[in-house]
Order: C-alpha cells, then sequence, then structure tokens
C-alpha cells in the first residue's frame, strides 16, 4: 500500500514555514553500545529536505535562507543516556488500533537486547495509570513478558481517554526516577504530551519524552502513514466485499458500510481504490447532497436502474450536517460527539424509495470496532517494529518533545509542537481523491 500512501499522493500538500528544530536534553558523551558499523551511525547534521512550494523555495534562496528540512532518525554513535541507570515508562492512550502491542514489543526489545536497559515499566490505561487516586497498578515489562504480544489485538497495557493533570503526571515521572518516556497515541495524546514535556522543562528535569504516531484514522500531520493503517483497510475490504455480494444477490440490493473516519476519509478512500466494487465513497472532507435531483439519493436510484444493485462507504464523519445536534455534546476527551450517519442514511434511502414503491434490500454493515480490535497484519507488523526501534535510538540520543515519524520513504524526527498544529486530510483536488472519482464514477452529488 506504500504507492499511494505517499504523504503527497494523499494530499498534495505544500510543507513550509515549520520549526523542525529538535530539542536535546545535552550533550551526547556516551558511546553507543551498539555493534554497528560506523556507516550505520546517523549524525544530527543528516536531514531530509521537504517538498516546498516553488515561490517560496526562491524566496528562501533570494534571502540566502535553508530549505526546510527535518532530523534524520536512527542509531547515533553517542547517546545522553547511561543504559545501566536508566529507567523507562510506556503508556498508550486513546482507541484501539492494530499493531499497538508490535510498538510495545519493539521498544522493550530494542531497550534490553541493543542497548542494555532492563529497568523498563508500563503504566496501566493511559494517562490515569500516573494519577495515584485511580491506583493503576504499574507492570514491569521483559522480553519474556511481551515475546508474544503482538499476537494479540488491542493494547498490552490498556488504554483510557479524558484529560489528567499534567503537573500530576510529572510529579509520578519525577517521584519513580524516569528518565524517558514513550507516548503512544494520537492527536489528543500528541498534545498532552507536548504539555507535559513543557512541565519537565520548566522543572529543569532531565526526562526524554518520545512519541509514537497512532490513529487507525491516519489523520496526524507530518506522518505519511501511521501503524494500523494497512490493517484497517484490508479489513475494511473484506467487509465491503460482503457487502457487494449482499448487494448483487437481489434485485435492488444496496450495501451500505460504515468505516472508521470522524475528520479524515483515508480507511474509506483507501478501501474504494482497493476492492473496485464502491459506487459512492463519502468521506469528512467534501460536501455533498442527499436529496436534490443531483444529490446522493437521486444518483442511487439511476445506479439500480442501470446495475440492479449498488454499494456505498461512508466514513463516520462524513455527512454531519444531516445528524448533528444543534447543541453537540463532547466525549471524555473533548471531542465532539458523532451523529450516526450510517444509520441516517439507511433510513433515508428505505423512506425514498418507498415513497417512489420501489422494492430495494438494505445490507447495513458497521464493521468499526471489529476492525481496530484486531491483531497488525504483515505490513503493519514491520512498520511497528521499525517506529519502535527508531524512537528508542532517540530517546537514548537525548531527543526530546519529538514524534517518529515516516515520511515521503524516510524515518525521521518531528517536533510535536508541529505535529498537533494541524489535522491530515484529504485534498479533494489531489491526485489519490481524483483515482477515487475514478473509481467511482461518482458525481459530485451536489445540486449547485
Amino acid at each position: 500500500m506504500k504507492d499511494f500512501c505517499s504523504y503527497l499522493e494523499f494530499t498534495d500538500e505544500i510543507i513550509e514555514d515549520i520549526d523542525t528544530t529538535v530539542e536535546k536534553l545535552g550533550p551526547c558523551k556516551i558511546p553507543s553500545s551498539l555493534k554497528l558499523e560506523p556507516q550505520c551511525f546517523v549524525k544530527d547534521e543528516a536531514r531530509i529536505t521537504l517538498r516546498v512550494n516553488y515561490n517560496y523555495l526562491k524566496e528562501q534562496f533570494t534571502q540566502n535562507k535553508e530549505t526546510p528540512s527535518l532530523e534524520l532518525a536512527g542509531p547515533r554513535p553517542y547517546i545522553y543516556f547511561d543504559p545501566s541507570k536508566t529507567k523507562v515508562g510506556i503508556v498508550t492512550c486513546g482507541g484501539l488500533c492494530p499493531g499497538i502491542n508490535d510498538v510495545i514489543r519493539s521498544i522493550v526489545m530494542t531497550l534490553y537486547y541493543s542497548y542494555g536497559v532492563n529497568k523498563i515499566i508500563g503504566f496501566k490505561y493511559g494517562l490515569q495509570g500516573f494519577i495515584p487516586k485511580y491506583k493503576h497498578e504499574i507492570v514491569e515489562l521483559t522480553p519474556d513478558i511481551v515475546k508474544d504480544i503482538h499476537t494479540m489485538g488491542g493494547t498490552f497495557l490498556g488504554t483510557s481517554r479524558g484529560h489528567q493533570s499534567i503537573e500530576e503526571i510529572v510529579d509520578t515521572l519525577e517521584r519513580m526516577n524516569i528518565q524517558i518516556l514513550f507516548m503512544i497515541g494520537g492527536d489528543g495524546t500528541f498534545r498532552a504530551a507536548y504539555k507535559i514535556k513543557e512541565e519537565i522543562t520548566k522543572r529543569n528535569l532531565k526526562i526524554a519524552v518520545v512519541a509514537i504516531p497512532k490513529t487507525i484514522d491516519n489523520d496526524i500531520w507530518l506522518v505519511s502513514k501511521t501503524f494500523g493503517f494497512d490493517t484497517a483497510v484490508e479489513l475494511a475490504c473484506y467487509a465491503i466485499r460482503c457487502a457487494h455480494t449482499e448487494a448483487i444477490a437481489v434485485p435492488n440490493g444496496i450495501g451500505l458500510v460504515k468505516l472508521m473516519g470522524r475528520y479524515s476519509g483515508f480507511i474509506a478512500a483507501a478501501a474504494t481504490l482497493a476492492t473496485k466494487e464502491i459506487n459512492f465513497c463519502l468521506i469528512p472532507e467534501m460536501d455533498f447532497d442527499i436529496y436534490g435531483e443531483k444529490g446522493l439519493l437521486a444518483e442511487l436510484e439511476k445506479r439500480l436502474q442501470k446495475r440492479k444493485h449498488a454499494v456505498i462507504v461512508v466514513a463516520e464523519g462524513a455527512g454531519q450536517k444531516y445528524v448533528q445536534k444543534d447543541l453537540p455534546e463532547y466525549d471524555a476527551s473533548g471531542n465532539i460527539k458523532l451523529g450516526d450517519i450510517g444509520k441516517f442514511l439507511k433510513e433515508e434511502i428505505e423512506k425514498y424509495f418507498k415513497e417512489k414503491n420501489i422494492n430495494v434490500v438494505i445490507r447495513y454493515i458497521d464493521p468499526s470496532y471489529i476492525i481496530r480490535s484486531v491483531p497488525a497484519n504483515v505490513e503493519d507488523r514491520i512498520y511497528c517494529g521499525f517506529l519502535g526501534q527508531y524512537a528508542v535510538h532517540a530517546a537514548m540520543a537525548g531527543k526530546t518533545g519529538i514524534m517518529v515519524s515516516y515520511l515521503n520513504d524516510q524515518y525521521v524526527h518531528v517536533p510535536i509542537k508541529e505535529a498537533i498544529k494541524r489535522r491530515k486530510q484529504i485534498n479533494l483536488h489531489s491526485r489519490f481523491w481524483l483515482s477515487v472519482l475514478e473509481s467511482t464514477g461518482q458525481s459530485s452529488l451536489k445540486n449547485d
């Protein structure tokens, strides 16, 4: 899936005016214990140039400024932390996603076998694990304990949503003498990670905070592809094929599949390209009409007249103008609770064709919680392994306040403060979305 998961292929986005400076706790003076050839080590001067707008590049050249670039990830010849005295914490936050356990395993194995760090603990149930009042136990993490967790879905450490006291979290890190904290999560986790790093800096503590991007929606900015996405698309395709089979089995059969994607429709769009059986792909980035002569219902009727069946895929965040409450409700993480667009579409389709006295059979499938709970597939497992390894290399070298990212075919260090500035979404004028439209043959679904 690498070809169409390229960051630029998804977004056609111009990256400019970002601060790519990576913070360090101090100079690295300890020779690395890694038994590598000299050319395998990476120096901090090694950087990857970002794609920028031509006019911006011309301006940079005229003003004798450097083109934006990111620090290349990888093992450093000298490290900041003494492995024999280093204590590490790992926490997983937010929703479930295939591959979390693979990342945990990779971090533990790399710390233990590559660097000789043997004091590794896991905080249970997300950020609650740092707060004394919850009384969650901590878990000692060793190779024997984590060696098989990659075969399981979910997260070995558990998770939770909701805000917790940043001061209490840092109190716990200080009290337990933890030097490195790995945080596996998405946008909300990253915002917490940045605040934790800021509080650590304010207290003049030498604690590294390194984040690994996790979101099944693939919507983190400055990341080509988040882990678990490939697995999600693969499982989504299975659900879509089932919906297609059901649709073609009866006259005027309609397969309707709702997939995850609150603000970004990457899973729905990628599954559309992968299956070739979808006639309508609805994502949060696009505005579409349900009613009217050019709306979804009218176009669906034309499709049934022509082919006697249809398959619709809708991301959970699509069409919220039809289902969002006037006074929105919020979940524990502060996200607006979405209206159920899948159920709404099913009811509106039934109503529309009943009024026209046309018999239709709708098969509605929502595999969301099945998809996010399964173990990672082969490609995601490999990817998670690399993310964990590069995160450890960065942390041992004293990097802090960073996200380990895979961007334009390279593993790089991205400051967390930049990663949380925006959300990655599909550019409706990109080559990627054009390919989706060519695959489905759908119109704009707009009356104007």
